[in-house]
């Protein structure tokens, strides 16, 4: 297990402007009594993840100014306002040269997946070919893990709010399905509706 901790990085998508939030940024919301960043970097880090990147976005500044964020590689993501896709690829982009041979991604508004989830589909990495996701009732959701061996295919399809979707529909057959449904609540926190999810 610890040579999976060292060859798998966290990479969280924190870059969401928060529209329909009244433009307040996600990472920035507060929960447990600081910013939602820290805690989905802290849930990375105790589901066995030691290296984490962190993709930035809305309001980056403010985020670096006031989330403590110790030991992440922030990474700032100019384009993102086209969307989720081009935060994953300014992520996996910054992991290249890194000797990671996974990324595991986990999405900054969904404070209902803990460490147990992690550290489930961290425990599904084999190697740098190695393609798996979070389920919720046979449902697939985050995190996934995308070893290297899939970073320019995905990058090559991630656009849009899509993500990996298409790339991970493409390769359905190859995913590990993590049931996950019995440790962890799949919801994003989007509207001002999904704001009493945050504690």
């Amino acid at each position: 297990m610890t040579e999976n901790k060292d060859q798998v990085a966290g990479l969280l998508l924190a870059a969401g402007g928060g529209r329909r939030l009244g433009g307040r940024p996600k990472a920035l919301l507060s929960h447990r009594g600081r910013p939602l960043v820290e805690h989905a970097v802290e849930v990375l880090r105790s589901g066995g993840i030691t290296r984490v990147h962190v993709v930035l976005g809305a309001q980056a500044d403010i985020v670096r100014e006031r989330a403590e964020l110790p030991g992440c590689v922030l990474v700032d993501n100019p384009q993102w306002e086209e969307g989720m896709g081009s935060s994953l690829r300014a992520g996996l982009d910054s992991l290249a040269g890194t000797g990671a041979r996974a990324a595991l991604v986990s999405l900054v508004d969904q404070p209902g997946i803990g460490r147990e989830a992690v550290a489930r589909v961290l425990a599904a990495y084999v190697s740098p070919l190695s393609l798996a996701a979070a389920a919720y009732d046979g449902e697939r959701g985050h995190p996934v893990l995308f070893g290297a061996g899939h970073w320019a295919g995905i990058a090559a399809t991630a656009t849009g709010d899509r993500g990996a979707r298409a790339y991970l529909k493409a390769h359905e057959d190859a995913i590990t399905l993590v049931e996950c449904g019995d440790v962890a609540q799949a919801y994003d926190i989007d509207t001002e509706g999904d704001l009493i999810h945050l504690e």
